[in-house]
Formats: structure tokens, C-alpha cells, sequence
């Protein structure tokens, strides 16, 4: 694979991970920096092949290490039998961490979690705190019902605002939607196929169109069976989409151990933004920080790629200086005086 632009760290391998090979994608500048694992969103669509598109500038300040889970990209045309659990993915994601920090010699390791990829994060964190140096929540889940209801509602009120009666004909003619359980069964999946379309639409959530293929065929990790995993990412993720769906941070605790960011786009109501928003101001963490980027959508990191670096240069720094904060308590009180940070 081309090293385009010259990076110190540019891998890609696979590595035995709980039982089967699984596909990682490394890219960074300088071995000190922080080592972030980018854990993509679906179940099942990888996005290690979008990393030319948003990621360029976070490789000055990370090492961004994407991981094709089970189920998905070249890990599920490797190992198209090996299909994931929850319970599976948890145990990949833990020793994909162990694997990373010896190889990079971390104590600890940045999780950043996209959509899907967020559910997987939040999940983990509260299991193995002690792996996670802190995690970042992007297009961030709170719960799959709400997401639906929410995002149904929204698009419902732009259609009426337009005074687009075809497309509001088809919207009512899902009738109740979501329900009260989210099922990924055939009829589910049909009416999800049309809000999704109308949200694209609206530029209310994340269109997968031509585009979205131009910018994957262009990927130096590209082949065509990366296709053919994708269209498989239906059934292969079947077991996981009914935890998904059942999928409520609500109901659970909402005391983390590690610090928590979350970055949403301003008009994503495909994971509505208010959501997570307002289950945001509830959270107990050691450091907890929220931004929403304008003008952004449910794939915010190709939206607004600038805006989303700035953030993370900012998180970055922040957790740096709560590093040398906690040096510096260790410092004779003659040291600190003439220590500049």
C-alpha cells in the first residue's frame, strides 16, 4: 500500500485477535503521541476506508489505529463465518487494546467511537475503565427508540414546513414508527430505508450514494470484495442489531471513570444531536466537555473535517495539561515555582 503522505507510521495487517484474523489499519506522525483506536459505526460499516477524507491532520496529533470489527470490511471477508455477538466484540475490542498498547509501549489508549462504533465505546468503558485514557463519543447513541422517534418527528416537520406532500405521503404510509421496540426485522428495515432517505433529503442524516463510493474507490486500502462485505453486513450483524435495538443509556448509570467528550453535528437527526445533548448534562465523569459542530450531519468528520480536528486539538491539549497539573503535585514546592507548562 502507498505511504501518500510520507507517514512515519503507515500499517495495515492482520492480527490474530480472539481466535481469528482481524484487519487494522495504523497512521500517525511520531510514536509519542497518544495512540486513538477509531471504532467505526453500522455494525458493520468500516470506515477505515474514508481515512483520506477527514483524518490527514488528527495523524499530527494521534497515532489512529481503525479496526474492521467482526462483521465488517476486510474482517468479515476473512472470516465470513466468524460473525460477532456483543459479547464477541467486547472481547475483540479488549484485546485489539492489549495488542496496541504493547506495541505503541501505552499504559492506556483513546477510544474514539463513531455511531454504532459509540455504542461499542460507552459500553466498554464502563466494563474496562482502566484501559481508557478517555473516550470520545461522535454522532453518540443514547438510545435506538429515541433515535427513531426523534428523527421521525424532525423530518415530519421539514416535509410540512416545504409543503412536500409526495414525500410526506410517503412518510405516512409507514404508519407508527418506530414503535416501542426497535426489531431489525424485513418490515422495520423497510420503513428505516425510507426515513433514511428522506432525512438525506432533507440533510437531516447521512446519505449513502455515489459519493460515498467515489470517495472508497479512491482509498489506497480499496478492493472490490470490500463491496461484497458491505453487502453482507445485514445479516452478518444480525445478533448485534438485536442488542442494538434493545440499546438504552438511560436506564443505566450515569457515572463514567473516564473523562468524556462528545462531538455531535448541529443537523444530525439521524442520532439526534439533542439527545445526547441533553442525557449529556447528567453525566459524572472526571472530566466531561460537549460540542456540536454546526453545519454538520451524522458523518460529521467528513462534514466539517476542520472544525472536528479543532476539537480534537483542543481535547488533546486539555488532557495534556490535566497530565502535567498531576506532575506537577509531585514537584518540591521549589520546583514548581520555576516549572513553565
Amino acid at each position: 500500500m502507498k505511504n501518500k503522505n510520507n507517514r512515519l507510521i503507515c500499517i495495515d495487517e492482520y492480527v490474530r485477535i480472539n481466535g481469528i484474523d482481524q484487519f487494522l489499519f495504523h497512521l500517525g506522525t511520531s510514536f509519542d503521541n497518544p495512540v486513538m483506536l477509531f471504532l467505526h459505526g453500522g455494525p458493520g460499516s468500516a470506515e477505515s476506508l474514508f481515512t483520506g477524507v477527514f483524518q490527514d491532520r488528527w495523524e499530527e496529533i494521534y497515532t489512529v489505529v481503525h479496526w474492521d470489527q467482526r462483521g465488517a470490511g476486510k474482517t468479515l471477508n476473512k472470516n465470513p463465518d466468524k460473525l460477532p455477538t456483543i459479547e464477541l466484540m467486547l472481547q475483540d475490542l479488549f484485546e485489539v487494546i492489549q495488542y496496541l498498547k504493547k506495541k505503541y509501549n501505552k499504559k492506556k489508549l483513546v477510544i474514539f467511537g463513531h455511531s454504532w462504533g459509540s455504542v461499542l465505546g460507552t459500553v466498554f468503558i464502563r466494563k474496562h475503565p482502566e484501559e481508557v485514557e478517555y473516550y470520545i463519543g461522535a454522532g453518540q447513541v443514547i438510545s435506538m427508540v429515541e433515535n427513531e422517534q426523534v428523527g421521525y418527528n424532525k423530518v415530519k416537520e421539514f416535509i410540512e414546513q416545504a409543503g412536500d406532500k409526495k414525500s410526506l405521503k410517503k412518510l405516512e404510509s409507514i404508519g407508527e414508527y418506530p414503535g416501542s421496540k426497535i426489531v431489525f426485522d424485513k418490515e422495520f428495515l423497510r420503513k428505516c430505508s425510507i426515513v433514511r432517505k428522506l432525512q438525506g433529503k432533507y440533510k437531516l442524516g447521512l446519505e449513502i450514494g455515489i459519493g460515498i463510493w467515489i470517495t472508497a474507490f479512491k482509498s489506497p486500502l480499496f478492493k472490490f470484495s470490500d463491496i461484497i462485505a458491505f453487502m453482507k453486513i445485514l445479516k452478518a450483524n444480525s445478533k448485534v442489531h438485536s442488542f442494538l435495538g434493545d440499546f438504552n443509556l438511560r436506564t443505566e448509570s450515569k457515572e463514567y471513570k473516564v473523562p468524556v467528550y462528545y462531538i455531535l453535528g448541529g443537523r444530525d437527526w439521524q442520532a439526534p444531536y439533542v439527545i445526547a445533548e441533553d442525557y449529556f448534562k447528567d453525566i459524572k465523569a472526571p472530566n466531561k466537555e460537549l460540542f456540536i459542530i454546526p453545519n454538520a450531519g451524522h458523518f460529521l468528520m467528513m462534514d466539517q473535517p476542520g472544525l472536528v480536528f479543532d476539537v480534537l486539538s483542543a481535547i488533546n491539549f486539555k488532557q495534556h495539561e490535566e497530565k502535567n497539573m498531576e506532575a506537577l503535585k509531585d514537584l518540591p514546592g521549589s520546583l514548581k515555582q520555576a516549572t513553565v507548562i
